[in-house]
């Protein structure tokens, strides 16, 4: 059997649709004798004539008309999978973008995307799962659409963009017995501390720059999430070096205060990640654009650098 070529089936569909050879060669913008050709070939392909000589043209055999249906579907597939690359309509869009995000981007970023998604794109839905070790594959598989979060590590064929610089403050509950308008390095030394081990945050940083600063404090409680941290140092006379941003947002919800830290942390970036394959996939694009946006620090739509390049 001969090797169907996707070329060949304009041919047949212009045939058939005007009878003629010539003049589909011409509606296609090919020559008679390339029209003529594809012709056998799809002779030999299908072991049928086709299309057989009359007084009013060339009319399908029984086994065209009964393979036209089929042939047409494929090409009319083939052209909306090219018009599909035209863009990303968020009103009229009914897709699901799955986001890896740590505990402080759900808490941070993820119900202001929510509200934002229920007016613009009403039929968007987002699965949320956590960064982990295996979000890199995930990334790459497209099981993954975005990650956001700290992610080092990203080899080459991700991309990267910043959505803001994050920096560290302490929480103290409002009525902490000993700690007052602000908080000296004796007190940071001499308090008890919660320590949240989350991955996919910058809050390694803390312990290594402290480890490094010959800092030491009392680590009393130890946890694997965000997500309690601001109730128990509420509650309790714990200290807890956050993010910024987190410590914000909970200060509105719990008895507690934000105060500096008294030791020098570096700043590091939140950023959203995404691999190659889909760097140019419209609602992908959208996705991260509308982040972007809303996150108040970040650049073009579909722009980001690339990582471990």
């Amino acid at each position: 059997m001969a090797k169907l070529d996707l070329e060949w089936l304009t041919v047949f569909d212009e045939i058939f649709r005007t009878a003629s050879v010539s003049r589909a060669a011409e509606r296609l913008g090919i020559s008679q004798a390339a029209a003529s050709t594809a012709l056998i070939k799809l002779r030999a392909h299908f072991g049928d004539p086709l299309f057989s000589r009359t007084a009013r043209g060339m009319l399908p055999t029984p086994y065209a008309q009964a393979i036209q249906p089929s042939l047409r579907a494929v090409l009319e597939h083939l052209e909306e999978a090219r018009l599909s690359r035209g863009g990303f309509e968020p009103a009229q869009a009914r897709r699901t973008f799955r986001i890896g995000m740590t505990d402080i981007s759900e808490i941070v970023i993820l119900p202001t995307l929510l509200n934002h998604l229920r007016q613009v794109a009403p039929g968007v839905q987002v699965d949320i799962e956590k960064i982990s070790t295996d979000s890199v594959r995930r990334l790459q598989d497209g099981d993954v659409d975005l990650a956001v979060g700290f992610m080092p590590q990203l080899d080459a064929g991700f991309y990267q963009q910043v959505l803001f610089a994050q920096n560290f403050v302490c929480l103290v509950a409002t009525r902490h017995p000993r700690i007052g308008a602000r908080l000296s390095k004796t007190a940071f030394g001499r308090e008890g501390h919660v320590l949240i081990s989350s991955s996919g945050t910058g809050h390694a940083i803390v312990d290594k720059v402290l480890e490094r600063a010959g800092v030491e404090r009392p680590v009393v409680l130890r946890v694997p999430s965000f997500l309690g941290v601001a109730r128990i140092v509420a509650e309790t006379e714990l200290i807890a070096t956050v993010p910024l941003r987190y410590g914000e947002v909970m200060a509105t919800r719990e008895q507690i205060r934000l105060l500096p830290v008294p030791h020098a942390l570096p700043q590091y970036n939140v950023k959203q990640h995404w691999h190659e394959r889909f760097h140019t996939d419209p609602g992908n694009a959208w996705l991260r654009r509308t982040i972007a946006e809303l996150m108040g620090e970040a650049g073009t739509a579909s722009g980001g650098t690339p990582s471990g390049r």
